[in-house]
C-alpha cells in the first residue's frame, strides 16, 4: 500500500466509520469515493489540483476526503472556527480550485468571499482568483453563488476516466495540506504526500496494537492532524472510526460508551476533562475501553488516569509538521513512565536531541531540541520557501521548537516549547512545569501560564486558570500551593481566573493570554511584582 486509495480499497468492507449525522461502512464509502471523483473532474478539477473542505464536523468530512484522495487531488481541511479575514486568507493562500462547505457557514464564507452570492457560474473572486466553485456538502437552502450538492453530483466524468486518474496517483504525490493552528503567527500550509499519510496510519496502528476488532474514537476534528491520525490507523487496521462530530461532552460520553469504543485520542485535557466531569461519568458503562491517549503535565496524566482504570493511559508527541504522531507510549510501559514520558518513535520516523545553539546531539538526560525526519515529516510549507529552508536542514532534519529530554531507553519527554520558556530574573522557567505544578492542586482544571511584564525582573510567570466545576479557591491559595514544591521564582506572581479560552482550533492562543495579562496591569498601574517568600527557605525572589 502506497497510497490513500490503496488503503481504501484493501479495508474490509464490512467495518465502518462512525459520525453523530451517520455511519457507512468502507465498502459505502469507497463507491462515493469513486462516485465524487467523478463529479470532482467534470467539474474542471484535475491531479495535483487543491481543493478545500470546510465542515464543522460530520461523516461528510471523511467521505470528501477521500474522494479528493482518489482523484489523486490534495485535500485541504478549513478550520470553521476562523474568522471572515482568517478564512480568506486560508482560501487564497492554499489555491483552492474548489471549496466543499457547510450550508450554515454561508454568513461567514459571504463575507471572506466578496462577490460570492453575486456569482453564477465560473466565479471570479479578487481575493480568491483560482477558486471555481463553491460546492454544498449538505442537503441546506444553497446560499447565492453556490453549487448545491444535488447540482455538482449531476455531471460526472465516465469509469474509465475516474479509474485512469485513481490509477495514477503516486506514493510521492501531495495528498493533504494541513494548516498549522496559527497560535502565534499566520497559519502555515504544512504539505504532505500520499505515502506520509499511508505510513503514519500503519505505524500509529502497530503501536496501538489495533486489530480489525478495535473501534478507534476521537474527538478531535477534521481540520487538525489528529482527526486524520485515527481514520488512517483506524484504514490501516481495517478496525471501525469513531468520531463525535462537534465536540459536546454528554454526546461524547454516551458514544464512547454505545459505541462500544477500545481506544480514545482525546488528546487535550480541554477535551478529555470535559467529559470525565460530565456528571453521567461515574454511572458509564466504559468496559469496553483498553487504551486513552492524552498529552499533558504528569501530574495531571496520573490524575486521569486513576479515573479510567483499568484502561491503560499513554502519551504521545508529535506536531502537524509530522502529521501528528512521531512518538508515543507503550501499554507495557510501567505507569510512571507512561505519565512522564511520550514514548519512543515511530517505526517510520527519525529522532534526535540537539543543543538549540550548536545544533549537535546531546547525551541521554540532557535537555534540548526536539529534531525529526522520516516518511510523515511534511515536505515543505506550501508557497514558503524560506521558512522551509529555515526550519529544513540539508540532511532533511525539521527543528521543532520543542524542547524535550530522552531517557536512556529513548523515551522522549516534553519540557517546553523554546518560545514557551520565561526568563524570571535571568532564570529559565519552563510555563509547563509551572503549569503541572498548578495541575497538582484539587480545584485546578485547565492551567495556562504566561509570561508577564516586570520591571525588576524582566518578566514573571502569570497563571490562567479554569477551575473544576464546584470548585473555589483563591489566588493566595494557589500561590502557596506552589511555593516550596517549585523554585520561588518559577511561582505565579498573578493568577487570573477564567471560564473559557481564546483557540486556535485544538490550541489555546497563549500570545492572547500574554495581551491580557500585559494590558491589564498596564492599566491599574502596575509595574513590579509583589515579592514571594519561600515558606521552606525564607528567601525573598
Amino acid at each position: 500500500m502506497s497510497t490513500i486509495p490503496d488503503l481504501l480499497e484493501l479495508c474490509a468492507a464490512e467495518r465502518e466509520v462512525v459520525f453523530p449525522d451517520g455511519r457507512l461502512s468502507y465498502g459505502e464509502i469507497a463507491v462515493e469515493a469513486r462516485r465524487l471523483a467523478g463529479s470532482l473532474w467534470a467539474e474542471g478539477i484535475r491531479p495535483g489540483d487543491h481543493v478545500g473542505v470546510l465542515v464543522p464536523g460530520g461523516i461528510a468530512s471523511v467521505t470528501t476526503w477521500l474522494g479528493i484522495a482518489y482523484l489523486g487531488a490534495v485535500t485541504v481541511p478549513v478550520n470553521p472556527r476562523l474568522k471572515a479575514a482568517e478564512l480568506a486568507y486560508v482560501v487564497e493562500h492554499a489555491d483552492l480550485r474548489l471549496l466543499f462547505a457547510d450550508t450554515a457557514l454561508g454568513p461567514v464564507l459571504a463575507s471572506a468571499l466578496p462577490g460570492l452570492a453575486a456569482c453564477s457560474g465560473q466565479l471570479s473572486l479578487r481575493v480568491a482568483p483560482v477558486l471555481r466553485a463553491v460546492v454544498a456538502v449538505d442537503d441546506g437552502p444553497t446560499p447565492a453563488g453556490w453549487l448545491s450538492r444535488t447540482a455538482f453530483s449531476a455531471n460526472s466524468a465516465d469509469a474509465a476516466t475516474v479509474a485512469a486518474a485513481r490509477a495514477g496517483v503516486r506514493a510521492e504525490d501531495p495528498a493533504l495540506i494541513l494548516y498549522t493552528s496559527g497560535t502565534t503567527a499566520r497559519p502555515h500550509g504544512c504539505v504532505h504526500d500520499n505515502a506520509s499519510l499511508v505510513a503514519e496510519g500503519g505505524a500509529v496502528a502497530e503501536r496501538l496494537g489495533l486489530t480489525s476488532q478495535d473501534r478507534f474514537w476521537t474527538a478531535l476534528p477534521m481540520f487538525h492532524c489528529g482527526g486524520y491520525d485515527v481514520v488512517l490507523a483506524a484504514l490501516a487496521a481495517g478496525c471501525a472510526m469513531v468520531h463525535t462530530g462537534p465536540f459536546e461532552p454528554g454526546l461524547a460520553l454516551r458514544q464512547l460508551s454505545e459505541e462500544r469504543c477500545t481506544v480514545a485520542f482525546p488528546a487535550f485535557e480541554t477535551i478529555w476533562l470535559r467529559v470525565l466531569d460530565h456528571p453521567e461519568f461515574p454511572r458509564t458503562d466504559l468496559s469496553a475501553l483498553r487504551l486513552v491517549l492524552n498529552v499533558g503535565a504528569p501530574e495531571r496524566l496520573r490524575a486521569m488516569q486513576a479515573r479510567i482504570a483499568p484502561a491503560v493511559q499513554m502519551s504521545s508527541l508529535g506536531s502537524t509538521e509530522s502529521l501528528g504522531f512521531c512518538c508515543v507510549g507503550s501499554p507495557d510501559d510501567p505507569a510512571d513512565v507512561r505519565a512522564t514520558t511520550s514514548g519512543k518513535v515511530l517505526r517510520h520516523m527519525e529522532v534526535r536531541v540537539v543543543d538549540p545553539q550548536t545544533r549537535t546531539v546531546v547525551p541521554a538526560g540532557t535537555r534540548g531540541e526536539l529534531q525529526f525526519r522520516g516518511t510523515s515529516r511534511f515536505s515543505h510549507y506550501h508557497r514558503d520557501p524560506e521558512l522551509t529552508a529555515e526550519r529544513l536542514d540539508p540532511a532533511g532534519w525539521f527543528s521543532t521548537g520543542d524542547l524535550v529530554v530522552a531517557d536512556p531507553a529513548g523515551r522522549l519527554s516534553f519540557v517546553s516549547r523554546l518560545k514557551d520558556m520565561l526568563k524570571v530574573g535571568g532564570e529559565n522557567v519552563s510555563a509547563a512545569e509551572v503549569e503541572g505544578c498548578l495541575a497538582d492542586h484539587p480545584a485546578c482544571d485547565v492551567v495556562q501560564v504566561v509570561a508577564a511584564p516586570d520591571a525588576r525582573l524582566g518578566e514573571v510567570a502569570a497563571a490562567f486558570v479554569q477551575l473544576r466545576p464546584g470548585a473555589t479557591v483563591t489566588e493566595r491559595a494557589l500561590i502557596d500551593h506552589c511555593l516550596g514544591r517549585i523554585a520561588t521564582f518559577k511561582v505565579p506572581r498573578y493568577i487570573r481566573f477564567v471560564t473559557d479560552w481564546p483557540m486556535s482550533g485544538t490550541k489555546v492562543q497563549k500570545f492572547r493570554l500574554r495581551e491580557v495579562i500585559a494590558s491589564g496591569l498596564r492599566a491599574a498601574g502596575i509595574t513590579e511584582a509583589p515579592r514571594l517568600s519561600s515558606r521552606s527557605t525564607g528567601l525573598h525572589s
